[in-house]
C-alpha cells in the first residue's frame, strides 16, 4: 500500500480514535445509559490487538503473495478511473457480504467470527472486537477482484476504507436515519439487529457499506421498535474475560460435538452446516428457531 493511501487511512481513523469514541463515552455517562464497561472494552482492545498482529503478517506474507499472482492473469479491462474506484467498491462490499454470510452459516466459520457478537454491549469500541483468525481466509474472497484488473494494493486500500465504515455504525447514540439512507446504506440501526441475540434478528443485515445485499437476497430485518434488543449470543460465555477461552470457545465446544458425532457425515455437517445443527435434535439452528417463533406467534 503506497504512502498516500496510509495517509488517507491515516486521516479517516484518527477521528474514530481520538474523537468520537470518546464523545460517545461522554454522552453514555452523562444520560446515564451504560453503554460502555471497562472490562468489555478492554476485551474489544485486546481482541482487536490480536487480529491486527494476524492480520499484518497474512497481508505480508500471504495476500499480497495470492492476489498478486492472480492479478497477474487479470482479464484485459480498461477500467475508466471513476469506474475503477466505484466497481471496487461495490464489489468488495459484496464479497464481503458473502463472505459474512457464510461466517453466519457454516459452523466452522461460525468459531472464528463469534468473538465478534460475543460482547452483551454494543457501542463504537464493539466494531474493534475482531475476529482473530479472519484474516487467514478472508482475502482468498477478493481474488475475483485481482482477476477484474483491480490492483492488491487498492484491494487491501478500500477494505480498510470500508473498515472504517462498518465500525462507525456500532452505535446506539444514533436512532433512525433519512429512509433513503437506509434503504441504500447500512446503519446503525441496521448493524444493531446484526448483533442482536433476539431469535428475530438472528443472522440478519449482514452488509458493511450496502444495506441492498441484504434487501436482494433476502437477509434484510429492519429494527424493530417493539423489540427490546438483547446484545451478545444465544449461549453466554462461561469465561467471558478469559484471554485465551474468548478466541477459543466456540471451538472447544465444536470439538465435543465432534467427538459425540456417531458418523463420519455427522462430523462433516458439524463442522460445516449452521451452527446449532445436530445430529439428535439436541440444539437448534437459527432458522428452526425462527420457525417455531413464527408458529407459535400465529397461535
Amino acid at each position: 500500500m503506497d504512502e498516500l493511501q496510509k495517509q488517507i487511512i491515516l486521516l479517516f481513523s484518527i477521528p474514530i480514535y481520538a474523537l468520537i469514541i470518546p464523545l460517545e463515552i461522554l454522552m453514555s455517562n452523562f444520560r446515564h445509559l451504560n453503554f460502555y464497561s471497562w472490562r468489555e472494552t478492554m476485551v474489544n482492545i485486546y481482541l482487536n490487538i490480536l487480529n491486527a498482529g494476524v492480520d499484518m503478517v497474512v497481508r505480508l506474507l500471504f495476500a499480497f503473495v495470492v492476489l498478486n499472482f492472480f492479478y497477474k492473469y487479470h482479464l484485459a479491462i480498461e477500467w475508466h478511473p471513476i469506474a475503477y474506484w466505484l466497481v471496487l467498491l461495490i464489489g468488495e462490499d459484496f464479497l464481503f457480504w458473502l463472505e459474512h454470510l457464510v461466517d453466519h452459516s457454516s459452523r466452522l466459520f461460525w468459531a472464528v467470527h463469534v468473538t465478534h457478537h460475543s460482547s452483551p454491549e454494543y457501542n463504537l469500541s464493539t466494531g474493534f472486537r475482531s475476529s482473530v483468525f479472519m484474516p487467514l481466509y478472508k482475502y482468498f474472497y477478493f481474488i475475483p477482484l485481482a482477476l477484474l484488473n483491480f490492483r492488491p494494493m487498492d484491494i487491501l486500500f478500500m477494505f480498510s476504507i470500508t473498515q472504517i465504515y462498518g465500525i462507525l455504525v456500532h452505535t446506539q447514540a444514533i436512532k433512525k436515519l433519512p429512509k433513503w439512507v437506509g434503504y441504500i446504506f447500512v446503519t446503525p440501526a441496521h448493524h444493531r439487529v446484526h448483533h442482536a441475540s433476539n431469535i428475530e434478528y438472528l443472522d440478519r443485515n449482514m452488509g458493511m457499506v450496502f444495506i441492498v445485499w441484504d434487501r436482494i437476497f433476502g437477509t434484510f430485518t429492519d429494527e424493530d421498535d417493539q423489540i427490546k434488543t438483547k446484545f451478545g449470543i444465544t449461549k453466554p460465555i462461561a469465561t467471558p474475560y478469559h484471554p485465551i477461552k474468548i478466541v477459543t470457545h466456540e471451538w472447544a465446544d465444536l470439538a465435543k460435538d465432534l467427538k459425540k458425532a456417531p458418523t463420519i457425515r455427522d462430523k462433516f455437517n458439524y463442522l460445516f452446516r449452521a451452527p446449532g445443527w445436530s445430529h439428535d435434535g439436541s440444539a437448534k439452528t437459527t432458522k428452526q428457531l425462527q420457525k417455531e417463533l413464527e408458529l407459535a406467534k400465529k397461535g
